[in-house]
This record gives structure tokens, sequence and C-alpha cells, in this order.
């Protein structure tokens, strides 16, 4: 729980309108590599964190943060979803977004974990797994996440630099939801984190 809420903090920070775009970015970055180096924290084993450097990254786009049309879907069910391992939590769809990136429309489901939602430190929060054409060559062949919150209208806005990988990227003693087929991306997305070389 203590993890989950460090990486919360992390990638769910509100964006500082007096900070240029980049450095609000690498701070991100650079909180980032400071988790993975952390010794209690951190999802790397012990011999992968002595040797962790910190992780490559693509080049800052700004392109990659866009505004998307946010329809919210209040009916949906709750549904199991596939991890890497076995395990099956509960998530809910909790809207749709649409939006335009690379000259291509894209739409993509967003998330809540049931269990999670239910607590006061995680409300207000939505999970974005997605697939790209870099999975399984520049990025994790599992995909990749980004943290967002419900918006108050019906724009939200999404930026891939802040994408990350999940736990099991690191480390196979970590379950991990993976994207739905809903939600591969047509598109090499050429933003956000890139998969560790140890």
């Amino acid at each position: 729980m203590k993890t989950l809420s460090i990486l919360l903090i992390l990638f769910l920070s509100p964006l500082n309108d007096k900070m240029p775009y980049s450095a609000e970015i690498i701070k991100f970055q650079k909180e980032l590599n400071e988790h993975y180096k952390d010794k209690d924290d951190s999802p790397l084993t012990k011999k992968d964190r002595k040797q962790f450097d910190g992780h490559p990254f693509f080049p800052i786009d700004e392109s990659y943060r866009v505004t998307a049309f946010f329809e919210r879907t209040a009916e949906e069910e709750p549904f199991k979803m596939k991890t890497s391992t076995e395990r099956l939590p509960e998530y809910v769809q909790y809207g749709i977004a649409y939006f335009t990136l690379k000259g291509k429309t894209h739409t993509l489901r967003l998330l809540q974990n049931v269990k999670f939602s239910q607590q006061a430190d995680y409300e207000g929060e939505l999970f974005l797994p997605f697939n790209d054409l870099t999975n399984g060559k520049q990025t994790y062949g599992g995909g990749r996440y980004i943290d967002l919150k419900i918006p108050e209208g019906d724009q939200i806005v999404i930026d891939f630099n802040k994408s990350y990988h999940p736990y099991c990227a690191y480390n196979y003693i970590y379950s991990c939801p993976l994207p739905p087929a809903e939600n591969s991306m047509e598109i090499e997305v050429l933003a956000g984190i890139k998969m560790l070389q140890m």
C-alpha cells in the first residue's frame, strides 16, 4: 500500500503552470528514478537496484500531451482484469477518451480498480494501461501505464511523456494488469519510459 501511494504522488502531481513543460517532465523522471533506487520501495531485485543508474526515456515531446474528449460510462459492470499471472483483480470502465495523435484517431478505455476506488487515498484516480507499436522493441512487451485524475468536465489531458512500465517488467514476483485489446494503439508512441537494459 505504501508503494502504491508513493507512485500515485509521483504520477498525479499537478502540472506547475510556472514551470516550463520540459522541466516538469524532467522532475517526473527524476522522482521515478529515485523511487526505483529506494531500497525499501523499489520493485527491482537487490542485485538490479545496485546496478540501476536510471531509466532511459524517449526525448520529451509535448505533442504527446493530448487533450482528449472524455465520455463518462456510468453503467459499466466490473470485470476481471487479465494480469501477468493468474490473479484477476476487479476493474470497471469509468470512461472513454477520444483524441487524435500523429494523424490517427484513438479511443482508450479509462479504468478504476474496484478495491482501490473505495479507499479515500485513491478517490478520483483513473488508470490507463495501453499498448503501442513500440512494445517488445523500445518498451516493455506487456504495455505501459498512465495514471490520471477524474476530470471535472468533458476533457481530460493524457500525457504520454509520463507513461511508465508495470513492476513486472523488472521483477517476476509482481502481478500486473495487461492492457485490454481496446487500448492497443496502432502507432509508435515515442514518449515516456523506455525498456531498462540491465
